[in-house]
């Protein structure tokens, strides 16, 4: 078994930017057939014409709100009609609000826990009930987080949601093994998008970036090999496994 994805029909969501936007690269450029889909329609109209103009089937699908189920069930029948099937979804809408918790309202709390936690239970369960339906096997990887085994302050509800997407991995795991269905995660440490962009240059940043063992954020590209054993047919043995992808973060000492 390889690592290649040679005929593997792909979704994946918060392809806009960051994470997303580079999965959707990197599984197109090992030969995958790709559908992107978020919020911001111009960006992705512009990522799948960069993803085209290389060689690579890709298509944007319906504008994705994930706190909305008819968009997600819009979403999952636009691209597996698109791409004739779907054989992985890659779980990776998220966001974040800062602050500390008595300084943020319960809206605050809901916005992050419908989108990161909400969301990606419900486009696994689409994508696992038209897998079903199909009575074809199917894939699941969740963006999950360090943070979701550790905390830092000021994100506390950003914390709380990404360990619910590591209880939920492996709880989806356990009930969807029967279905043929795989359920992993990959839990990134700390990597500059844009939801946290600036702030490794901040005085708090620099102290953060001195406590991960390797002294030092990680690169898009050294989350490639953890993503596409789990993407490929190289991990159909594996479901319910968490990836950390940290320079150590997880290990570290208090």
């Amino acid at each position: 078994m390889t690592f290649d994805l040679a005929g593997k029909r792909i979704l994946i969501t918060g392809a806009s930017s960051g994470l997303g936007a580079h999965f959707a690269r990197v599984c197109a450029a090992n030969g995958a057939s790709v559908a992107i889909a978020a919020r911001r329609a111009d960006r992705l109209a512009a990522l799948a014409q960069d993803l085209q103009a290389a060689g690579a089937e890709a298509i944007s699908v319906h504008t994705l709100d994930v706190t909305d189920e008819a968009s997600i069930n819009i979403c999952v029948a636009e691209a597996a009609t698109a791409l004739g099937g779907l054989d992985v979804l890659v779980n990776n809408a998220g966001t974040a609000r800062d602050g500390s918790p008595l300084n943020q309202s319960a809206a605050d709390f809901d916005a992050v826990m419908n989108v990161n936690l909400r969301g990606v239970w419900l486009m696994a369960v689409a994508c696992g009930q038209f897998w079903r339906d199909e009575g074809t096997p199917g894939a699941i990887i969740n963006t999950a987080s360090v943070l979701g085994e550790r905390v830092a302050s000021g994100v506390a509800a950003y914390c709380v949601s990404k360990a619910g997407v590591v209880q939920m991995t492996k709880a989806l795991a356990l009930d969807l093994a029967r279905h043929n269905i795989r359920v992993n995660a990959l839990a990134p440490g700390y990597f500059e998008t844009e939801i946290n962009a600036g702030f490794f240059e901040t005085e708090n940043g620099r102290k953060m970036i001195n406590r991960i063992p390797m002294r030092r954020i990680g690169n898009f590209e050294e989350l490639d090999g953890p993503f596409l054993l789990l993407a490929s047919d190289a991990s159909r043995y594996m479901t319910g496994t968490i990836i950390p992808v940290d320079g150590g973060h997880l290990i570290s000492s208090m």
